[in-house]
């Protein structure tokens, strides 16, 4: 079983959107999908909630439900983990995971945010005994700015993969709203975005971004 954890320490960056992204591409893969909320506020779920029933099924689990358990003959696990975790708690969600993604904003409050948090991640037992992978990606991005360089070199000076980099553009606001991912959308509308995801795709889909076994 593929197990998939989005998190930060920080709000606001784009984990829920990632992860209801993640959930859509293996879901549109064939694959069958579980996609486990942690935050109290619940996007995830609210997103599944009004997924049409004609678009492939993913399965929405309440992970804040006490007895949580994740349905048999499940292929791939999305944890969408909220922000602020840390200590045991942080230890415990990572137990779960064989691969994290850091989803990173370009802003300096952001940027530092990340950098205490990866730091505090690579000393949790599972990521410093690499039996969890992690990468990085810059979201909601626009290019050539002065603060993106600023997060594309503090994102290449980390011993951990920066794998792409995502645009800032209302196509995922017009796919959450209808409870559809990016991969989703005409294809004509997206082009762009698909050939950015494409990076965190193929790093995923690479020995590179699971533990060795």
């Amino acid at each position: 079983m593929r197990t998939i954890m989005l998190l930060n320490a920080k709000g606001g960056c784009g984990k829920s959107t990632l992860a209801s992204n993640l959930a859509s591409y293996y879901a549109n893969e064939g694959k069958a999908v579980a996609l486990v909320d942690y935050d109290p506020q619940a996007s995830s779920l609210e997103w599944l909630a009004v997924r049409p029933d004609s678009a492939a099924l993913i399965t929405a689990i309440d992970g804040t439900a006490e007895g949580m358990r994740i349905p048999r003959g499940t292929e791939v696990v999305i944890y969408d983990v909220p922000a602020g975790i840390k200590g045991k708690e942080l230890t415990a969600l990572v137990r779960r995971a064989e691969t994290l993604i850091i989803p990173v904003l370009p802003s300096p409050i952001d940027i530092r945010a990340a950098s205490h948090f990866i730091r505090d991640l690579l000393l949790v037992g599972k990521v410093s005994r690499k039996q969890t992978k992690l990468a990085v990606v810059a979201n909601r991005v626009r290019e050539n700015t002065l603060v993106y360089h600023r997060l594309e070199k503090f994102l290449n000076s980390l011993k951990i993969p920066f794998v792409t980099t995502l645009r800032d553009t209302q196509n995922y606001i017009r796919a959450e709203e209808r409870g559809l991912g990016i991969f989703e959308l005409p294809p004509s509308l997206v082009a762009h975005d698909l050939e950015q995801w494409e990076p965190l795709l193929k790093w995923l889909r690479s020995k590179r971004s699971r533990p060795l076994s």
